[in-house]
């Protein structure tokens, strides 16, 4: 083992009081952030003394402490007790179980500062929740904390999950939104969609308003970013057409997205291959293997299918696709197809037809009797609308924005307010 993983282990075993325990097992992996930056995690599994495992168990016992820790701030990202269970000696104790005592522990553990970077959202029995958030206003994608601890004060689960972004990445700005500025955007952004009731076995008819992030200056819409949309992409936007299908079978190709990370890659900070532009050629190469792999699977759906992006992940390109003409279902027709860099063809795919194709035995409940006029009047008041910090890929800054959305919708036959979330 190298000493300077053999280090950081220690680190680990003195910080929790892992003292009765023995590392069982661990590896070294690699991330990257929304903002291209490649981070390598020490993960370990240490498994408590006295607790006997059988070999081919793969299960980890209660007790077990799984924990992450950033290799180059040696900062731990989690460290989780399975089944709450701890049989650390002289670890972390929450003494005082006082809400400021934990959330000045966090600050030390983290380097950030309350009010400024996160925020309480949750407060339960022996359980602390935070929100990331930017000088008290919430971001997206959004972050988390969270601080759990058993009945003696011993700290049973700790996880940073967020992105806590510098001031530089923040384009501070006088928050001007407000409903009544914005009514035609809300206007457009209300859609009459059918969601499907398994109990009715039928398509429900209800007018909602899609969540959506409205930046403050000049109104225009932010599309929303993932935790996980990360790595080099690109902005293809566009319709895919074809003259002759392709008379040939498909073969989905098995991937192995585990990467082996060296140590020496890990203490050299090398660059994720994910954070690498996609170049003009590269782009050339994905749209026509996405044309090919259409012609053959999708024969039939020429000018049918929009290419959105293609993004780098684990090694490979994904493409992202969207049928131009959508059904009112509430939910949308997409492809996700996986292509291999060194061969510029799509070797796997992955479509949510499936999940539609569920849903053709269910027929439209009844006739549709609520104009999207009434509706919109109807639901108006039921609007929300929140400043947030955004994440814009293409700026490389967090805007300020307006969270438009609305947790209920009104029933396009009678005209009831329905909750969506129950439907």
């Amino acid at each position: 083992m190298d000493d300077r993983i053999k280090e950081l282990i220690e680190l680990t075993k003195t910080k929790f009081g892992l003292g009765n325990y023995y590392l069982k097992r661990h590896s070294i992996e690699r991330s990257l952030t929304i903002f291209n930056e490649t981070k390598y995690i020490l993960s370990m599994e240490w498994f408590p003394d006295q607790v006997t495992v059988e070999e081919d168990d793969e299960l980890n016992p209660e007790g077990t402490a799984a924990i992450e820790m950033d290799i180059h701030t040696q900062q731990f990202n989690s460290a989780i007790f399975v089944g709450g269970k701890t049989y650390a000696d002289n670890g972390v104790t929450f003494d005082d179980l006082d809400t400021n005592i934990i959330t000045n522990w966090i600050e030390k553990e983290t380097r950030l500062t309350y009010g400024k970077h996160f925020q309480l959202k949750k407060e339960e029995e022996n359980r602390l929740l935070f929100e990331e958030c930017t000088d008290g206003i919430a971001v997206s994608p959004g972050g988390f904390i969270d601080v759990e601890w058993d009945s003696k004060g011993q700290l049973t689960s700790f996880t940073v999950h967020g992105n806590f972004p510098s001031k530089a990445l923040v384009n501070e700005e006088k928050y001007t939104l407000s409903l009544q500025k914005m009514e035609e955007i809300a206007k457009e952004q209300l859609q009459l969609v059918y969601f499907p009731s398994f109990e009715k076995e039928c398509l429900i008819p209800v007018y909602a308003v899609e969540e959506s992030y409205i930046t403050n200056d000049n109104r225009s819409i932010i599309p929303f970013l993932r935790m996980d949309d990360r790595g080099a992409f690109v902005d293809v936007n566009q319709i895919l057409d074809w003259q002759t299908q392709l008379d040939e079978p498909f073969e989905r190709k098995e991937i192995d997205w585990n990467q082996e990370i060296t140590t020496e890659q890990a203490f050299a900070q090398e660059p994720s291959p994910d954070a690498v532009p996609i170049s003009p050629e590269e782009e050339k190469e994905s749209v026509q293997a996405v044309i090919d792999f259409l012609r053959k699977v999708y024969p039939d759906d020429t000018g049918k299918w929009r290419l959105h992006t293609l993004s780098r992940k684990n090694g490979y390109l994904h493409a992202l696709l969207k049928l131009e003409s959508q059904t009112n279902l509430v939910f949308q027709t997409k492809l996700l197809l996986v292509i291999d860099t060194t061969t510029s063809q799509v070797v796997n795919f992955m479509d949510t037809q499936d999940i539609e194709e569920m849903f053709d035995s269910f027929q439209k409940f009844g006739e549709v009797r609520v104009t999207k006029e009434d509706a919109y009047n109807k639901l108006k008041k039921e609007f929300q609308l929140k400043p947030c910090y955004v994440y814009d890929r293409k700026e490389n800054q967090y805007l300020l924005c307006g969270a438009f959305d609305c947790q209920y919708g009104i029933h396009a036959i009678n005209g009831e307010v329905v909750t969506l979330n129950e439907l």
